[in-house]
């Protein structure tokens, strides 16, 4: 018999996580808007409605599945992720006949801003966490949340930490045709990126490989500044590259969420995710991924 399988956050993610999941499990879907699970049902997932904000909605969710993908993000307010906090509850309930079935095993997918600003460092999974933005402090309480769960109910729990994703739709090329300006060479800060596909790899990998309480950087090979990342992408679409500018200049010019993002600074190893995970990348630079974009774009 098939193992059942939960996504939490069906997004462009999970869509390309379904397809290599299919043969093997039997996928269900957890969605707020039913309408979009229609491109899911078409790759053999089973719709659930029901909403992380109500907890009273999530009924359904207990003894549904033995593994469980939380792909969800925090709400948008406060320091706790009360989403997690409902899903944990409702995988947690006692079931019908007095007997609680838990899950088997919980993936969470984090955000590598958890590590905040590294002053460019190079950094591995034991760098202690210090959250630069209220999204990042929410984030730490997700991952605090799932590994206390695991502990306390015995089930392992692996937290994958990922930088920024990009695929041929996920790149910043209308930031680019806008002319937002990046920072000069001396200001700008190191950024992290991984491709959607390898993500939804890394996701699969975690279910069989993944150890308990582990925590795994989801990320590329590539150590490249923000500004010389804007320059690859306009290089590549034929766009002008956009001006740069100092830190001091940002304020008025630069959008405050993402001058926040700009302010940090890291270097992510992903050794421990190649070997425990045993994950070959298929685009290891971005560039090679921008690369692959800008032929897919070309024979449109």
């Amino acid at each position: 018999m098939k193992k059942t399988v939960l996504m939490v956050g069906c997004g462009d993610i999970a869509l390309r996580v379904a397809p290599l999941l299919q043969e093997k499990y039997r996928i269900f879907g957890l969605f707020r808007h039913p309408d979009k699970a229609r491109p899911f049902c078409s790759l053999g997932v089973r719709a659930i409605a029901g909403d992380l904000d109500r907890r009273s909605s999530l009924k359904k969710l207990a003894g549904i599945a033995q593994i469980i993908i939380h792909l969800a993000p925090p709400p948008n307010h406060g320091v706790r992720d009360t989403r997690t906090a409902n899903l944990l509850a409702a995988l947690s309930e006692w079931t019908k006949g007095k007997s609680k079935i838990l899950p088997q095993q919980l993936i969470y997918i984090s955000t590598s801003g958890v590590y905040g600003d590294c002053q460019g460092k190079i950094i591995n999974e034991t760098r202690r966490l210090s959250p630069f933005n209220a999204r990042a402090v929410r984030r730490v309480s997700a991952e605090n949340q799932v590994r206390a769960w695991g502990r306390r109910n015995r089930i392992p729990v692996s937290i994958l930490r990922v930088p920024g994703i990009y695929a041929s739709d996920r790149l910043p090329v209308k930031r680019i045709r806008e002319g937002i300006p990046a920072f000069i060479a001396q200001d700008d800060g190191y950024t992290n990126h991984i491709h959607a596909d390898d993500l939804a790899r890394i996701i699969c990998a975690a279910i069989r490989h993944g150890k308990s309480g582990r925590v795994y950087n989801a990320t590329d090979d590539t150590q490249m500044k923000m500004g010389d990342y804007f320059d690859l992408v306009a290089d590549h679409f034929n766009l002008s590259r956009p001006p740069r500018i100092s830190r001091d200049q940002a304020t008025g010019r630069i959008s405050p969420g993402m001058l926040s993002f700009m302010n940090e600074s890291r270097r992510i190893s992903n050794r421990r995710m190649k070997k425990e995970l045993h994950v070959t990348l298929r685009y290891p630079t971005v560039a090679a991924g921008v690369k692959e974009a800008t032929i897919a774009e070309n024979c449109r």
